[in-house]
């Protein structure tokens, strides 16, 4: 038989044959019901935004070499494939295109016509991502492919917020939150990113509506310090610290706002910083005492109109008498899209001109003409630079502003009572999460143990985000995405309701309302359409005797909802946040809420592996949805990569131009190349520097690389060579490892496999992935190639060692490719089918035909009867001595094949010994035409004249220089060196 690969390796002749076989195979294929232990990897879906970046490489490179691991080890693998639709950023990225393409806007299309478009865009991109995966070598199980909007997903999504609704933790109300005028949508807490800004502090002056002494001086003024003039507009109140010595004289007093002309109250509240330019608090240095207080514009000033809403109210009631309190207390001066308006809640604009000239301006630019008026008016101190912290949209990137908007909410610390039986009640120690609160059914896991990250340090970031969480807004204000499955309806009752508290079930009274609206007895008209619904009625915030409904049906039923919505009802206009879905991608992805076989094998799964700036966003309500869903959580560990960035430590992005696609490298190094490097860089630290350079490929386009992608190149050529070289001395096969009958390379080789084999497998359950990568490297190239592949070419020509060198060989070459193959898949596969050709079975003893594919083989045990550390210490020594005599050829300048004498000296009897009983490996490896071993003597005579000399520790390398070396011209090298 003969076996002989091509001299070169070519990936793109073996990558997409080698794939379309495991496909074809069904290598990648999970079973839903199996006797054998399971093993599950949700795969994070990407969005289908854009292609996938090289970050995304990363995060799947290490899912595949953990699935392919857990497959060699003989488990039932499922790594489920998906996409998420990522409502904001998907529907931002089309409209841009829409608008730059065509020139309309959203609001030129009807909903449904638009929501189709960016299907199209997502069917694009969604096909794009997963040839990506393949090209990636993504060992996938294709079969169950999901989207986070398809059926199966939309189902659960449903059932899901069916339930939370009829527990009573979705709610809606109007409340302060994170707003992105330029997606014109609300944000989540984590959905927000803080940068640094450089600003001013503004110092603007409030005119008092009569002068007051304080301090034996009469003030008709007081100053305010802010950052965003903007929101003066807003202000309701003008707050000073009760312990303020100026506090008596003036709390209770009102200014008059400027620009405005509202008269608004002077309130005392510790929230106030006071002033004091000599502390070391930057707020007391730059702080006047006195704050100016917009609840609709600021968490805090919110905060503290709470705390003082009837005390604000009544000093703004003559004024404004009959207005609902909050709607006085609490003035939004912003459009949606961020410019001033009065059509959101500021109803008093109209009183002056200068109000009204400002209708229209973008925040930004009405800071400047608000400041520029305080100027002109005399009303402008100072003002101070000041660099801070300013929320961003995560998607815009623009700054966020606190808005005051109706949403709605999920009431994550509020107690669930009929989960008390299995998570308890009371709050978690240390803390104000209720233990059987969705925030504590998240948080309970990670204290008791069940839920580990790697590195452990972002266990305290998720901890932390727990401790301090507000209630989830999951509205938003876009098309895309599943549609809050909520329609509402005020009706109007013939008797009082009376006191009422929200998210209650309907008294008689409200149920006559209820039945009269849709025309019969209600429950018994849902009966018929055979869907459950959720009735929840609350008192009208401004009507007496009216009620507001909020109805939820737990499916989309024409019949039903043709009902409600002849009857008045109307469905609400916004959809869930994207991580609403996704925070079910663990469980909705397999079936639930059925229980088809495939949730009872593969929930809960084992590993989430992805990007630390998600574990806020999507771990912790993955976490929170499993335990609440199911009543466990999803995975048990949470392996956390390094973020990769460009050579200078910036991120990568398309704006800078410093990004790397994936399918570029694919193309200029191979998959495999591509795999081993990324796998090589994940360490436990934060981040990874890869430097970015241009390139021209052979096809002419002009892309970013790095040349980092080289070491797994290199690597993939040299497994080449070697396996070629094996090859060219297995084509007459090879019997199996007879352990009984083998020389000391073998034994060493052997012990080290053992040890390689240990490290690795260690190496991958502690997600050790750089360890992982050097130590089959070390193995591969320094032990194997190195060493033993070229200690055992002498014994390829004899009878009596050859066959048992060529065993051991095809044992040892078939170890390195099942522990590589995790790794680097496609040569390893391709080089294994030609080691099935010519060696089919091999092992120890019998040994066992070898399987098809190595992707389906066993993994690799250590075999500890090889073992022997002594032994490789032995030939550690070895090698030592003839490194020395290589370094000696190397400094003396005499070639490799030019015979010499080698003295070893040592005061070590164990090492000459071993060096004596290795005598003629010694000799072949180091070019060694006598070999002298000695004792080592005492004073001068331990050195032959005119020899050089190494030093290993106890022990001396001589090689005897005559007639090896012209003296006088060694004798010149090294005046020019002294020189």
């Amino acid at each position: 038989m003969t076996v002989e690969l091509p001299p070169r390796y070519s990936p793109a002749e073996v990558e997409s044959r080698i794939y379309a076989r495991w496909e074809q195979a069904g290598y990648f294929n999970a079973e839903a019901e199996s006797d054998r232990e399971a093993y599950c990897i949700m795969i994070p879906p990407p969005n289908v935004t854009d292609r996938l970046h090289v970050g995304h490489a990363l995060n799947n490179t290490l899912q595949d070499v953990l699935i392919r691991f857990q497959r060699m080890q003989g488990k039932n693998t499922l790594w489920m494939p998906g996409t998420d639709h990522a409502g904001i950023a998907t529907q931002t990225v089309v409209e841009k295109r829409i608008l730059a393409d065509e020139g309309k806007r959203r609001i030129d299309f009807e909903r449904d016509d638009f929501v189709a478009r960016i299907q199209s865009w997502k069917d694009e991109y969604e096909a794009t991502i997963t040839r990506q995966l393949k090209l990636i070598g993504c060992s996938c199980d294709w079969r169950r492919q999901r989207f986070t909007m398809d059926d199966l997903c939309a189902k659960a999504v449903r059932e899901n917020f069916f339930r939370l609704f009829n527990d009573g933790l979705i709610y809606r109300g109007k409340r302060l939150v994170n707003w992105d005028p330029a997606t014109q949508t609300v944000l989540a807490d984590d959905e927000v990113e803080y940068e640094q800004v450089k600003g001013h502090f503004w110092y603007m002056q409030y005119p008092l509506t009569e002068p007051v002494e304080v301090g034996g001086e009469k003030v008709d003024r007081v100053t305010v310090a802010t950052t965003r003039p903007e929101t003066m507009l807003g202000d309701t109140a003008v707050a000073m610290h009760p312990a303020d010595p100026r506090a008596p004289a003036l709390v209770g007093k009102r200014v008059r706002l400027p620009i405005v002309g509202r008269i608004i109250p002077i309130i005392a509240d510790e929230h106030v910083t006071p002033p004091d330019p000599d502390s070391k608090d930057e707020k007391a240095q730059f702080s006047t005492g006195f704050l100016k207080v917009p609840p609709a514009h600021d968490p805090d000033d919110y905060a503290i109109a709470e705390r003082h809403l009837e005390e604000i109210w009544r000093a703004l009631a003559p004024e404004y008498s009959g207005r609902n309190p909050r709607e006085l207390v609490f003035v939004n001066v912003l459009a949606p899209d961020g410019t001033i308006s009065d059509k959101h809640g500021w109803n008093d604009a109209a009183n002056t001109e200068e109000a009204r000239n400002l209708l229209g301006m973008d925040r930004f630019e009405a800071r400047e003409a608000i400041v520029e008026w305080f100027r002109t008016e005399g009303l402008l101190g100072e003002t101070r630079d000041y660099v801070h912290e300013v929320g961003h949209s995560y998607r815009s990137h623009v700054p966020i502003e606190s808005y005051l908007s109706d949403q709605w909410f999920i009431a994550v610390k509020k107690p669930i009572s009929h989960l008390v039986e299995k998570f308890g009640e009371g709050l978690i120690d240390g803390t104000d999460v209720p233990a059987n609160s969705l925030a504590g059914l998240a948080l309970e896991p990670l204290l008791d143990g069940q839920l580990k990250f790697m590195p452990e340090r972002y266990a305290k970031t998720y901890q932390t985000w727990l401790e301090n969480l507000r209630d989830w807004p999951i509205s938003r204000q876009i098309w895309w995405g599943h549609r809050i499955p909520v329609w509402s309806q005020d009706l109007e009752l013939n008797v009082p309701a009376g006191a009422q508290h929200e998210g209650r079930g309907p008294t008689p009274q409200e149920t006559a309302a209820l039945d009269n609206a849709i025309g019969g007895n209600f429950g018994e008209k849902f009966k018929q359409h055979s869907v459950r619904f959720v009735l929840h009625v609350e008192t009208h915030p401004d009507k007496d005797n009216w009620i507001r409904t909020y109805l939820c049906l737990d499916r989309d039923e024409p019949g039903a909802i043709t009902m409600i919505e002849n009857a008045g009802w109307q469905q609400d206009p916004d959809v869930l946040d994207t991580w609403f879905s996704s925070a079910l991608w663990p469980f909705s992805t397999l079936g639930w809420p059925e229980e088809p076989p495939e949730l009872k094998t593969f929930y809960p799964g084992d590993l989430l592996c992805t990007a630390r700036e998600i574990i806020t966003l999507w771990v912790s309500r993955m976490v929170m949805m499993g335990q609440y869903c199911i009543g466990d959580i999803p995975f048990a560990d949470v392996f956390i990569h390094p973020m990769i960035q460009d050579g200078e430590g910036r991120k990568m992005s398309k704006s800078l131009g410093n990004g790397i696609d994936p399918i570029d490298i694919i193309d200029s190094h191979g998959a495999d190349a591509m795999r081993y490097t990324l796998a090589l860089m994940t360490t436990q630290t934060q981040d990874a520097r890869m430097p970015v350079e241009s390139v021209t490929l052979p096809d002419g386009r002009k892309v970013n690389t790095s040349p980092k992608f080289d070491i797994g190149r290199n690597f993939a050529n040299n497994l080449w060579n070697a396996a070629r070289f094996a090859l060219m001395n297995l084509q007459e096969g090879a019997p199996c490892v007879d352990p009984d009958n083998m020389a000391f390379e073998d034994h060493w080789i052997l012990s080290r496999r053992s040890r390689t084999v240990e490290a690795v497998t260690t190496g991958l359950k502690e997600f050790r992935f750089t360890d992982v990568a050097q130590a089959i490297y070390d193995f591969t190239w320094h032990d194997f190639c190195d060493w033993y592949i070229e200690v055992i070419k002498p014994r390829f020509g004899d009878p009596a060692t050859g066959d048992q060198a060529r065993a051991v060989l095809a044992f040892v070459f078939d170890t390195i490719l099942r522990l590589l193959h995790p790794l680097m898949p496609f040569i390893t596969d391709e080089l294994w089918e030609h080691l099935n050709e010519a060696v089919p079975v091999r092992g120890v003893g019998e040994g066992t035909e070898a399987a098809e594919s190595v992707m389906i083989a066993d993994w690799p045990e250590r075999l500890d009867a090889f073992d022997d550390l002594k032994l490789e210490s032995h030939m550690e020594s070895v090698q030592d001595v003839i490194r020395s005599v290589r370094n000696i050829r190397s400094k003396m300048n005499i070639g490799a094949q030019k015979p010499l004498t080698a003295i070893v000296s040592s005061t070590d009897a164990e090492l000459r010994n071993v060096v004596e009983a290795n005598r003629s490996l010694v000799q072949h490896m180091a070019s060694i035409s006598e070999l002298v071993g000695a004792e080592a003597a005492a004073g001068p005579a331990r050195k032959p004249l005119h020899s050089a000399t190494e030093v290993i520790g106890r022990t001396e390398v001589f090689v005897p220089r005559e007639g090896l070396i012209d003296r006088e011209a060694e004798r010149g090298r090294l005046e020019k060196n002294l020189t």
